[in-house]
């Protein structure tokens, strides 16, 4: 894809993004659903469960999260599978940002710290607010801050807006690696997902994210064919390469080895690294333990092999 990239004004943003081409989406439901059809054999399929694993953003967002229960997903993150040294870590732990210190204390630098902010999961709140939340979490420690955009304002044209805010709150972030969250279950379409992941990427977003979890659908193998492919053309069109969070109901591994061939079939092997691709997930990570277990011994552990979180 060649493009000429806009400015920050109003008019250049609208005719920018109403510009990009359409979403084939028979296209994209028929190319998802062939890629799911792959094959993988066994080697492969070990290698891709430690993969995923070192992707997975091992995620606590609820109200009822005490410090407690954040040092014990840090721990799990740190070590996923203590009785077999050789299992990786994963990616980070994302929590809540008054817990950023909590979680920072015990990884240290060993995983990433993500801090959701900016008034997550709605997003409404005045500009002030959500960059005081920003700057919070990451003088708490986070170094990775998982953003939520304006749907309302996205979703009335309002893309200078949205635009500015993201650069703002990027700002904000000093140091810290910045997730744009696009709900993509509010866009309401493809062609809006499309839209909504070229202003986050053209605003200085470090990774564009489906979901906040709290929204059904939330990540679909669909919309995120939509984002790697709009990831893919950005890269082509500037030279800058953004990753992708899929976030939401990714459950079993089966289904993480799916977006795992999606990845390689749209952008390439990349971002196939937890620095250009990841899992928001909570209970994903435990299936992907017990398939590598299965794998190692030929048969599946106990049902106390993994912690319930």
């Amino acid at each position: 894809m060649t493009a000429t990239l806009p400015d920050a004004s109003p008019a250049s943003l609208r005719r920018f993004l109403h510009g990009l081409p359409g979403v084939d989406e028979v296209g994209a439901h028929g190319r998802v659903a062939m890629l799911g059809t792959r094959s993988i054999k066994n080697q492969a399929k070990a290698w891709a469960i430690d993969l995923a694993i070192r992707m997975v953003d091992l995620t606590t967002l609820e109200g009822m999260d005490t410090p407690g229960k954040v040092r014990a997903l840090c721990a799990k993150a740190l070590r996923p599978d203590p009785t077999d040294p050789t299992t990786p870590s994963a990616a980070a732990v994302c929590v809540y940002g008054d817990l950023v210190q909590v979680a920072r204390e015990v990884v240290g630098d060993r995983v990433h710290v993500a801090a959701v902010a900016t008034a997550f999961p709605s997003g409404r709140a005045s500009l002030a607010v959500k960059l005081m939340d920003t700057r919070e979490a990451v003088a708490a420690g986070a170094d990775e801050i998982d953003m939520v955009i304006d749907r309302g304002a996205f979703l009335a044209g309002d893309f200078a807006l949205v635009h500015d805010e993201i650069v703002a709150v990027k700002d904000a972030c000093g140091p810290a690696h910045l997730k744009v969250i696009l709900e993509t279950g509010e866009l309401r379409t493809l062609d809006n997902v499309r839209r909504a992941s070229w202003l986050a990427m053209l605003a200085g977003a470090d990774f564009i994210k489906t979901s906040t979890g709290k929204v059904v659908p939330a990540a679909t193998p669909h919309v995120t064919l939509v984002m790697l492919e709009a990831v893919r053309d950005f890269e082509q069109a500037t030279g800058r390469r953004v990753g992708v969070k899929a976030a939401g109901g990714i459950r079993t591994s089966k289904d993480a080895i799916k977006y795992l061939v999606l990845v390689n079939e749209t952008v390439g092997d990349g971002w196939l690294d937890p620095d250009h691709f990841r899992f928001g997930a909570s209970t994903l990570l435990n299936d992907l333990l017990q398939q590598r277990q299965r794998m190692a011994t030929g048969h599946y552990s106990g049902p106390d092999y993994v912690t319930i979180d």
